[in-house]
This record gives C-alpha cells, structure tokens and sequence, in this order.
C-alpha cells in the first residue's frame, strides 16, 4: 500500500532482534515531538529498495550498497536519490585483513596462493572493500588468492556481521590464512572473547568509507521529510529520551548526509559487477 503524505514512513531491514525495538521507540519520540511516524521492515535490501521506487515509503534506512543501488536506480529511471542524514559514526570506516599473529605472512603479497576468508558476498565491510583493497595491491581474488566466503543472511548486506564472525573464527581455527573485517568489529570480536590479546595482527587496512545512510527520492513529501531530518538532527545524546535508542543503533549523533564516503565500494561494485543483476531486474520491472 503506497505511503500517504501525513505519516513519514520509513523502510528498513530486519538484520537483528533489536531493530523493532530501536523504531519502536523512536516513534514514541518523534510522535512527543508532533511527528507522526511508522516504519515497514523488510527482509533484505533489494525488496527495500524496490518498494521504495514503487512508493511503499518516503525514506530508506540503506546500507552502503543499497545506497548504490538506489542512486543507480535513480539515473537510469530519470528520478533524484538524496542522502539526508547518517550517524556520526557511519563516517570515515575502514575494514581491515587480519593474519594469525603467528603467521609467516607480513605483507598482501605474501597472500599470493593462500585463502581469505570474507563475509557475506554482499558485504561492503567484509568483502567487497576489502577485496577491492587487494587488488589496488596487485592481488585479483580467485585469480592470486582463494576466497571463502561466508555467505550468512545474504541480502542484509553484511549487517548482522555473522559472516564476519564465523571469518575471524576460521582465521583462528587455520582454515583461512587471512580474514578480512571491519576495524570496529575487530574490536568488538576481543570484547566477545573471540580474539584473545595478541592473538591476531593487522595486515592491512583499507582507506576510509562510509556507511548507511537515510535516503530519499524525488517525490517524497517535501515538509514531512523535512521536519523528519531536522528532529533527528536535533537529538542529542544526553537526552535521556532517547540515549538508550541511539546507544542501540551505535550513535552519539546524527548528522547530514553525504555521498563522497562511497567511492571505494562503487568501485569494488564496478570491479566484481555487483550491481548489476540488481539493475537489470529494476529496469525489467
């Protein structure tokens, strides 16, 4: 059923228990502050973004990648795809390749016949950044490495950071030589116990990129939208109200959006050709 223009609706994807309670509560929040709000959740980006372009919703919650695809969408079909705001922490990311603190290999090149394990194929953090990191380095995967991928909850495009984990679990276990994951998650798998001190050494880290962002199209109601990003740009996080929410979805504060954080996942996009079987279906649809 089409959004109508006196709720904001908002789409996003069930990567994990908690996101019904995270919009839960922030449409208590926005409705305290006047603004009628609801959300529709979907099981993966590529029917999010799809039915965003069929006018289900007025704003995405996107990951990275459906941020590609629904600004590629968005050229081929003639309409404008913006990003208005993001978290402070969705900014200047980088992933990481993780060897055995043991192992012989000091450098990228030395992975040359070995394996890397990867996230989900549809990961930009896990997979497709770091890989295109790789072969900036001269080292083409399938070609002067072998790739594991762990493809968990593909279409949730690496979130749930499953694939990350049972990676990093390989790499201690001796079935990959490398694996490759995002700098913060490296982190959090030594909180988790996974990664004892000293267990693991950084190989190599990839430049900065962004990550999810809340995008909207061309046609959306303009005062709905708007009144919507200056209230999120208005939290604060030592608002009792909402600190609890934005410490579910790893905030300190929101921020405007912005585009130039994505050009090292739309080039590891043109280098594997990941878009396009997504774009010849929106075309065909």
């Amino acid at each position: 059923m089409p959004a109508t223009n006196s709720t904001l609706v908002l789409g996003a994807v069930a990567y994990d228990a908690k996101v019904v309670p995270i919009w839960d509560g922030f449409q208590r929040w926005f409705a305290s502050q006047g603004l009628d709000f609801d959300y529709v959740l979907y099981t993966n980006y590529e029917r999010q973004v799809e039915q965003h372009f069929a006018g289900a919703f007025h704003v995405a919650w996107n990951s990275p990648l459906a941020w590609l695809q629904a600004r590629r969408t968005a050229e081929r079909t003639g309409r404008i795809a913006k990003a208005i705001a993001m978290r402070d922490t969705d900014c200047d990311l980088t992933s990481l390749i993780v060897v055995r603190a043991d192992s012989p290999v000091r450098s990228l090149a030395e992975l040359r016949g070995r394996t890397i394990g990867c996230g989900a194929g549809d990961s930009p953090q896990a997979t497709l950044i770091p890989l295109e990191h790789c072969a900036r380095a001269g080292l083409v995967a399938e070609r002067d490495f072998a790739v594991r991928r762990f493809d968990v909850l593909v279409g949730k495009h690496g979130d749930h950071v499953g694939g990350e984990r049972d990676a990093a679990l390989a790499l201690l276990s001796g079935e990959v030589d490398a694996a490759c994951m995002l700098d913060g998650n490296h982190l959090l798998f030594a909180n988790e116990g996974i990664f004892t001190r000293g267990a693991t050494r950084v190989l190599a880290r990839t430049e900065p990129f962004d990550h999810c962002n809340f995008t909207v199209l061309d046609g959306a109601p303009e005062e709905l939208v708007q009144r919507f990003e200056r209230l999120l740009l208005s939290m604060r996080y030592d608002d009792p109200r909402v600190r609890a929410l934005m410490d579910l979805e790893g905030l300190k504060r929101w921020c405007p959006g912005r585009t130039s954080g994505y050009a090292l996942l739309e080039s590891a996009c043109e280098r594997f050709r990941v878009l396009e079987p997504f774009l010849a279906r929106m075309s065909v649809a």
